[in-house]
């Protein structure tokens, strides 16, 4: 078998690089994937009651990115879709991310911007830097928020104490101090009219694009011809885990269906503290589908199952950068995309990624 490139991985990051070299260099691409259908973690899907699902989770599309916005536009139409995300403590529900209406209920309180700052400069504890995820969070909003929000959450999530994380992991939540109750703040936020699979195939539908799905990269590349490799699985799954094994945490889902409209009154309902599963999902709030019925997915963190989270402990970075350093080695061969550099990307990233490689690549191949 021969091609010009080959492609592992038909998520984001493979088929947006693909398109481009396709499309603008007219090259030869073969497109492989382990499993049995395209869009990695971003697709969807109808289920036996003709409701569309995320099969991976709740995917939403916001960028600040206008390059990627207009390019997604090329093979999609929209519609506009603002994602609100709720937590719930004892069947009441607050704000998500923390702002000035969930610090108001929470406290019992009527503070103003200001008064708000205020308290929370107070209560907060002071920590110049921040060396774990509590600390990151006490530090901008002190124990109680903390306690009652973010600790068992994360342990949930993590099957880690908070301590032990990076910083990095509760930084990517904003504190507000405005009744902003939009859980991205970006100037795009908008969702695929006919989903994401659809946006996918028509991405991938190019003369000079093969897809060979079911296909494992490890039993086959000897079987394949090709003068540049693109790699968006897992970085030390390519170097046959020579170092140890990168981990990661996976997700768990149980979909349910309801006879009736919709189920709860927003799209993901996070739950800190009770019940084994830490958000309930009602993608239809997000897709705008027209239909009788519901289906609501639950998510169960794992340590099992599909790489979903790179694991962010000092430890675990400096295992990532000795496949990195291996990864430099080798020609024509480029590792991109969550998996592959061991990153939490959110999907604006990794198609902005894979612009910009195609940009690199396309003066050198």
């Amino acid at each position: 078998m021969k091609t010009d490139i080959l492609v592992v991985g038909a998520g984001f990051a493979g088929a947006v690089v693909a398109e481009r070299l396709a499309s603008q260099l007219k090259r030869k691409v073969l497109i492989i994937d382990k499993r049995n259908h395209i869009g990695g973690n971003c697709y969807d899907c109808y289920d036996k009651f003709g409701v569309l699902i995320h099969k991976y989770g709740a995917h939403l599309f916001h960028t600040d990115k206008k390059e990627v916005f207009d390019y997604l536009s090329k093979f999609t139409k929209w519609h506009k879709y603002e994602h609100k995300v709720k937590a719930c403590l004892k069947d009441v529900i607050y704000d998500m991310p923390i702002n000035l209406n969930t610090i108001n209920k929470f406290f019992g309180r009527d503070f103003d911007q200001k008064e708000c700052k205020k308290y929370l400069d107070e209560i907060k504890v002071k920590i110049k830097k921040p060396k774990n995820a509590e600390e990151q969070v006490v530090s901008q909003v002190g124990w109680e928020i903390y306690e009652n929000f973010f600790k068992n959450y994360t342990i949930k999530q993590w099957e880690m104490h908070p301590k032990k994380l990076d910083a990095l992991v509760t930084a990517r939540v904003p504190i507000r101090l405005n009744t902003d109750d939009r859980y991205f703040d970006d100037p795009y936020q908008f969702m695929p009219k006919k989903g994401f699979t659809d946006l996918f195939k028509k991405i991938l539908k190019h003369k000079n694009i093969d897809i060979k799905l079911k296909t494992d990269f490890g039993k086959i590349k000897e079987k394949i011809n090709y003068n540049v490799l693109i790699y968006t699985g897992c970085i030390d799954d390519f170097f046959d885990k020579k170092f140890g094994a990168l981990p990661y945490r996976s997700l768990k889902f149980k979909f349910k269906n309801y006879d009736q409209p919709f189920y709860q009154d927003y799209t993901v309902i996070n739950f800190p503290n009770e019940h084994k599963y830490t958000k309930a999902v009602e993608i239809k709030h997000a897709t705008k589908q027209k239909i009788s019925k519901t289906t609501v997915g639950y998510e169960y963190p794992s340590k099992i199952g599909e790489q979903y989270y790179p694991v962010f402990e000092p430890k675990n970075e400096k295992l990532y950068q000795k496949y990195a350093k291996e990864a430099k080695k080798l020609k024509n061969t480029y590792f991109i995309g969550r998996l592959a550099e061991y990153k939490y990307y959110d999907m604006d990233d990794v198609i902005f990624s894979s612009l910009n490689l195609f940009k690199k690549l396309k003066n050198k191949i």
